[in-house]
């Protein structure tokens, strides 16, 4: 992760930042991604290696059907073995896996609130992926862990787990002159 200054120091030449950047990794999806690389490896030494004696049906059944489980499981776990979150002066953006797909870019004029969120789970969205749950939003959830929670003006919210999500939500709190939490808005 690389991590910029929220803000120059007093007398310092340094220039504000104008960009964050920061990743979340899941090593745990790599294990996924080796179950199913193993299953295409299956259906591959069953279509080269089969006697063929209980007809070509079953055998092109289990051919097909665990090269098809290989290949989601495979490309389902790698596109979420990490995220990458880019806040700039516009928007926030972020990109998945190592292709960078999915990919969520939200313009921060449409941003109204952004806070830290300790614990997200990936119980609480039903696993780990780009999730969407009517009650509470959507979430691109790579591992358990902290998490930066964006509150929308359409009163949508988006969640996404990534390391030092704090300093992403003072960040984006700076860029949108919002208040920090606890404090008085306009005291």
């Amino acid at each position: 992760m690389t991590h910029h200054p929220d803000s120059a120091r007093h007398g310092s030449t340094e220039a504000p930042s104008t960009v964050w950047t920061g990743r979340a990794t899941n090593r745990v999806q790599w294990l996924l991604a080796a179950v199913g690389a193993g299953c295409m490896a299956l259906g591959v030494q069953l279509a080269v290696d089969s006697a063929w004696t209980s007809g070509i049906v079953p055998l092109l059944m289990s051919v097909i059907g665990c090269v098809a489980a290989g290949l989601l499981m495979l490309f389902g776990t790698l596109a979420f073995v990490h995220v990458a979150v880019k806040v700039d002066g516009d928007a926030l953006e972020v990109r998945c896996g190592h292709a960078g797909l999915p990919r969520r870019r939200i313009l921060l004029t449409h941003v109204v609130g952004a806070e830290f969120a300790p614990t997200v789970n990936p119980r609480q969205w039903g696993g780990w992926g780009y999730r969407w749950r009517p009650e509470q939003g959507s979430a691109v959830v790579v591992r358990k862990g902290e998490g930066l929670v964006l509150r929308l003006g359409d009163g949508r919210t988006f969640t996404v787990t990534v390391d030092d999500a704090e300093a992403a939500v003072r960040f984006i709190r700076d860029r949108l002159h919002l208040p920090a939490p606890g404090s008085a808005a306009g005291a």
